[in-house]
């Protein structure tokens, strides 16, 4: 547990400024032998040395009280400090600290910080040490793991048997298994985020730590020779976990050196560096930093292995095992305790069926808390036993889709498999993916991850339990025929990437063959293989496409053809967007993609509805809504005759209603309307504009969302037919906001107000890239193309996200006399996907279109 550190202090005075550049040339020096010689345990071993020296000698040359002792905890309590980890140390005190005491105390705090050392400091008795241990185990874990620096040896012995005697073995393994279990949720329980942790991400360096604090709790070692003698560990899983040890310090040592500061997690910005000194170039197929991060997530596979086999033999040890009579649960597999087991050596080399049977045992007995430690290390060899033969096995095969058919677990299972390396060898190109990157700026997962997340989200559908989290798409999967087929297309919708060409069409003919395999008949297969390919085609459109427009809806619903096909298209595109990253889904979208299924749904039940028909519905909802708002008979009138068809085939009835609330007396006013309310969907504000129609109407309001840090998601744009713009923005915030909303929408409404009053246009304003968009950049893309009749165009941009990208293009298109109709503004994390309804006279001419994406194209990619 605690050791006591004989530290060398130098016979040099205890001024701050000596020991300051002491440390600085020691430092250099550590890192100069680093650099020539990576041994990560002798730099964090030398710089733990440096750092007690220096407290050593200030300590003594600040006089400090003779009872009192300073002592290293935490990471430094174990002798090792990374390059710029806080220095965190315990002063304690026999007692309360006098006057004369805490001037002492306050003159070394101060010398220690001007040495120039980042110093995590408390002042404690021993008795408060126990009182804060008792209530946080975080503290009482920090206070295990101490040295004595300097100071009084007695009094820091009296803290170390004081600090022993108090811990409750069991309460503190419970303690440290739920600490892990809340970390790894944390990061979603998976180590492959795209800049992941190395620290606390799961398999990361915390994750040894905690087998190492559990073992040292329990009195059977703190190391891993010692855990090996204990049989906790075998010989081959210590050499394992010293390598993997090893490894992830190197790394961490390095990104310490190379950020200049305490920074553990692996960004884009220090990848292709850190690859590079690993000596990774860039291949055809990988660039180097993807090798290095591919690197990373192996090691970081098996830590979270090793630490779950160490954690249960750990376990087994700190808890009293009930001897009670095993229960068969087939010739192969029993539970005893909460575990499977096998029931005899060597089962998975005589019977390989049994690999997959282990997991279908597991799903089906939910009771089951994991498998013994024996069959999992006898597991973890076996998968090598996966090949083409075991593939073709017709008994394999059913218990696979038997996996993928049970009522609950799949989630679970299928992850369980793949940290086991077990999916991926049954599935070779599920393999072919695992640790994969993806440098799209919106994916915030490797493919595999991502993929599983995504099959998990179509499970959450199903849970009675999760209903209130997406409820269309609980109800729909709850009326689906056969929920396992969206598993399979889940499975495989980004299965093929990175190998070059699409991906959703070379996923198509892996899923084909999975289903042919696995005795999916053909009208399923046919489903499965249309889903991959189609996987993307709905976001697409609901995201860039005008579905007011009954020309689109139509081309959709033509495309989807069954209202099978819809379903299950949106239940798949909805559990992709989910799984892309926590910050893509909103409500806007979830808006989107729910109006264009159910506009389809229409479609493909009753048909094209004639337009009047539609426009005849569309007033007397309206007209309806308006009584209930005690408007009087036929006021309406003479605002609705300044409207045209277009208006009330793009707007819905609620905004019909606002609109028509708000300008039935005054829409003849030049003074600009500015109205502001939570938008419907219940995410960000809906604005409303009313003013007298000017080119650079668009732009102006644009100018004014950027400079009050908001997003625009969608604006639709009508003009009047006597010229008034009517204009309608759904807008987002950027980040918290700490006003109430009623005074967001005041702002909003008063500010606005005043910025269309100005006659003059700002500049664009400069803005930063993000970290991201740095090292990945994106290749702008402009497209301008006539829209199906020919009577407006689409103009689609694809480029890096930045503050202001909208309010740039609105600029050039009103230089060029184009009018914006509706804007779509799609964000998918740093990458922006914009389509805008537009017309004007420049757009019948292809020299000046050319000219006109040119420009775009320069004004995007001039600062991206």
């Amino acid at each position: 547990m605690a050791r006591v550190q004989q530290t060398s202090v130098l016979a040099m005075p205890g001024e701050a400024p000596v020991w300051r550049k002491y440390l600085q040339e020691r430092k250099q020096s550590i890192f100069t032998s680093f650099q020539k010689q990576a041994d990560p345990f002798k730099t964090l071993a030398e710089l733990a040395a440096a750092v007690d020296d220096a407290l050593s000698a200030i300590w003594a040359a600040t006089k400090q009280s003779s009872a009192a002792c300073l002592i290293a905890v935490g990471g430094y309590g174990r002798g090792l400090l990374y390059p710029h980890s806080d220095v965190d140390v315990l002063i304690l005190l026999p007692g309360k600290a006098d006057k004369k005491t805490r001037t002492q105390l306050e003159h070394l705090i101060s010398q220690l910080w001007d040495a120039g050392l980042e110093i995590g400091h408390s002042v404690r008795t021993i008795e408060q040490c126990l009182e804060e241990a008792s209530q946080d185990i975080t503290v009482q874990t920090t206070l295990l793991e101490s040295r004595l620096i300097a100071g009084n040896r007695r009094t820091y012995s009296r803290f170390c048997n004081s600090i022993k005697s108090s811990l409750k073995v069991t309460d503190f393994v419970e303690g440290k298994l739920l600490e892990q279990q809340q970390r790894h949720g944390r990061f979603n329980n998976t180590a492959h985020n795209l800049e992941p942790n190395l620290k606390e991400s799961p398999g990361g360096l915390r994750d040894l730590q905690n087998i190492l604090w559990i073992s040292s709790a329990a009195n059977l070692g703190t190391s891993w020779k010692a855990l090996t003698q204990q049989r906790i560990l075998t010989n081959i899983e210590a050499r394992q976990l010293r390598r993997h040890e090893r490894a992830l310090a190197e790394l961490r040592i390095r990104l310490h050196y190379l950020a200049g500061r305490r920074e553990d997690r692996l960004l884009f910005d220090f990848q292709s560096v850190l690859a590079s000194q690993y000596g990774l170039k860039n291949t055809v197929a990988k660039r180097a930093s993807e090798q290095l991060m591919q690197q990373f997530y192996t090691t970081a596979k098996s830590v979270t292995l090793l630490n779950t086999i160490v954690l249960q033999n750990l376990r087994n040890r700190v808890y009293p095992q009930t001897h009670s009579k095993p229960i068969a649960l087939n010739d192969q597999f029993q539970i005893s305790g909460e575990v499977i087991e096998a029931r005899g050596p060597g089962l998975f080399q005589r019977h390989p069926d049994a690999i997959l049977d282990v997991f279908l045992l597991w799903q089906m007995h939910p009771e089951v808390k994991g498998i013994a430690v024996g069959t999992m290390r006898a597991l973890w060899h076996a998968r090598d036993l996966i090949d083409a033969k075991f593939r073709r096995s017709t008994k394999h095969r059913r218990q696979f889709t038997a996996i993928l058919r049970q009522p609950s677990g799949l989630t679970h299972t299928l992850r369980r498999m793949n940290q086991f390396g077990i999916l991926g060898r049954y599935i070779p190109e599920f393999g072919r993916i695992v640790g994969q990157m993806q440098h799209d700026l919106f994916h915030v997962y490797t493919v595999d991850e991502h993929i599983l997340m995504v099959v998990r989200n179509l499970r959450r559908f199903t849970v009675p339990e999760m209903a209130h989290e997406y409820p269309l798409c609980s109800r729909l999967i709850s009326e689906f025929e056969s929920p396992v087929l969206l598993y399979i297309a889940g499975l495989y919708h980004d299965v093929a990437k990175g190998r070059g060409g699409d991906h959703s069409l070379l996923g198509m003919q892996d899923a084909e063959r999975f289903c042919r395999r696995h005795g999916i008949d053909e009208q399923d297969t046919e489903l499965v293989v249309w889903l991959v390919e189609k996987h993307l085609y709905m976001s697409a459109v609901a995201q860039r496409r005008d579905l007011t427009d009954a020309t689109v809806i139509a081309a959709f619903a033509d495309e989807v053809k069954t209202d099978r096909r819809l379903v299950a298209l949106y239940l798949l595109t909805v559990a992709d967007i989910l799984g892309t990253s926590p910050k893509v889904w909103n409500a806007w979208k979830a808006k989107l993609l729910a109006e264009l299924f159910h506009a389809a749904r229409r479609y493909l039940s009753h048909g094209s509805v004639p337009s009047d028909r539609v426009l005849a519905s569309k007033h007397e909802r309206a007209l309806t809504r308006l009584r209930a708002y005690a408007l009087p008979e036929g006021a309406h009138e003479a605002f609705w005759q300044k409207l045209d068809d277009s208006y009330f085939l793009r707007h819905d009835e609620q905004d019909i209603v606002w609109h028509t609330r708000v300008l039935s007396y005054r829409f003849e006013t030049r003074t600009p309307i500015v109205k502001v309310r939570l938008s419907p969907i219940g995410e960000g504000l809906q604005v409303m504009i009313y003013a007298p129609d000017e080119n650079l109407m668009f732009a102006r309001i644009c100018g004014f969302f950027q400079q009050t840090n908001f997003d625009i998601v969608e604006a639709k744009i009508y003009t009047t037919q006597h010229s008034y713009a009517l204009d309608t923005f759904q807008v987002m915030t950027t980040g918290q906001i700490d006003v109430h909303y009623r005074d967001m929408v005041r702002y909003v409404e008063h500010e606005l107000r005043l910025w269309l009053k100005h006659s003059d246009i700002p500049a664009a304003r400069k803005s930063r890239l993000s970290r991201q968009l740095k090292h990945f950049p994106i290749s702008p893309l402009v497209t301008i193309r006539p829209d199906d009749r020919a009577r407006f165009y689409y103009l689609n941009i694809v480029a890096g996200d930045r503050p202001g990208l909208l309010y740039r293009v609105a600029l050039i298109l009103a230089r060029y006399q184009i009018s914006i109709y509706n804007a779509k503004i799609n964000t998918l994390g740093e990458r922006a996907e914009d389509t805008l309804l537009v017309q004007g006279e420049a757009l019948k001419n292809s020299r000046t279109v050319l000219r006109l994406e040119s420009e775009l194209v320069h004004e995007l990619q001039a600062k991206s």
